[in-house]
This record gives C-alpha cells, sequence and structure tokens, in this order.
C-alpha cells in the first residue's frame, strides 16, 4: 500500500483533485469526514469543544456549527490552534485505524489522505508521497467568494490562517496547478496517479 497525502490552500481546488484521483482507482480518505464525525454529540472532542468554546458555537439542533465555530478560529490564532489540537490527534488517529484496515484487504492500492492541514499536523511525515495543490492567493480568494457563500473579508481570512501554498509546495513531491482549466488539472492528475501506481 502507498500512502499519499494530499493538501492545498482553501479554495485550491484540492476536493476536484480529490475526486479525480478516486475516479482512477485510489482509495481516498477524507480528514473533513473524519473531523466533522470526531465532533459528532456522542464523541469526547464534542464535549471539549462546547467546554472550550462556549454554547455559541451550537446550532439549534445541539450539534456544533462549524460555520459559527469558525467564525470564532479563524479571527483568533490561539483559538484555532486550540481547536486543532482537540480535533487533529482524533482525525490522525482515525486515519491511522483506517489506512491499516486497507492495508490488510488491499495491500496494493494508493491511499489518498485528503487534508487540508496535512503538513500543519505534522501527518506529512506518515506518507510515502505528498501532493500539493496551488493556484493564486487571489485565485483562492474568488473561488471562496463564489462559491463558499461568504464574503471577501472572510475568505482573506481563511486563506491569511493557513500555511502559504508556496511554503506548502516545499514539502510535496507532485504539485498540481489548478490555476487552469479542470482539463488541465485532469491531465496533471492523470499523469501523477501513473507514476504512483508503479510503486504499489
Amino acid at each position: 500500500m502507498l500512502k499519499v497525502g494530499l493538501t492545498g490552500g482553501i479554495g485550491c481546488g484540492k476536493s476536484s483533485v480529490s475526486a479525480i484521483l478516486r475516479e482512477l482507482g485510489a482509495r481516498v480518505i477524507d480528514a473533513d469526514v473524519l473531523a466533522r464525525e470526531a465532533l459528532g454529540p456522542d464523541r469526547p472532542a464534542y464535549h471539549e469543544v462546547v467546554h472550550a468554546f462556549g454554547k455559541r458555537v451550537l446550532g439549534s439542533d445541539g450539534r456544533i456549527d462549524r460555520r459559527a465555530l469558525a467564525d470564532v478560529v479563524f479571527r483568533d490564532e490561539q483559538k484555532r490552534h486550540l481547536l486543532e489540537s482537540i480535533v487533529h490527534p482524533r482525525v490522525l488517529e482515525e486515519e491511522a485505524r483506517i489506512a491499516s484496515e486497507m492495508a490488510e484487504g488491499e495491500p496494493h492500492s494508493v491511499v489518498v489522505f485528503d487534508a487540508a492541514l496535512l503538513i500543519e499536523a505534522g501527518a506529512h511525515t506518515r506518507m510515502n508521497r505528498v501532493i500539493v495543490v496551488s493556484c493564486t492567493e487571489e485565485t483562492q480568494i474568488r473561488r471562496l467568494v463564489e462559491g463558499g457563500g461568504i464574503t471577501e473579508e472572510e475568505a482573506r481570512l481563511r486563506v491569511g490562517a493557513q500555511m502559504p501554498t508556496v511554503q506548502k509546495i516545499r514539502y510535496a513531491d507532485y504539485v498540481v496547478d489548478n490555476e487552469g482549466s479542470m482539463e488541465e488539472t485532469r491531465r496533471q492528475v492523470e499523469e501523477i496517479y501513473r507514476e504512483l501506481k508503479q510503486y504499489v
């Protein structure tokens, strides 16, 4: 099994690349899904987050309102780090468990761990290869505003809260330039996947 970390700045198009890899046959573990599950009402992280941030981050259904939580943590670096210290260990533990199961059942598979904060969480050190999806900061902001229902100010806060893409590229074995058309992005991803398959 080959473990591949997939990351990129918010709005860079990491989800599109992840979807293409899935189509090509990769097994994908989505950190965002694992984080949502970790924050479920019956999970320990839920109680830690409510204790740390208060009931202002809860929706009317008693679940954690991710938009409300994001509004808090993207404006306060200390609170963002606090949230990450609660959620990241749970996500990485679950990723390791799922990958281990996959390794037993599908030893010759390419397993992609799709995580926006792959490098910040130190999870890149557990991967055999790292793919970084890149685009310009202005493109990130434009995509977030057009597709995310947030203001330009909110978009700039979210982009500014993450490690710059140019820094992430330093850790990359492969870089997907997602500034152009989807056809061009797909061509790059197909080429990378063909190479990855050679290692399994």
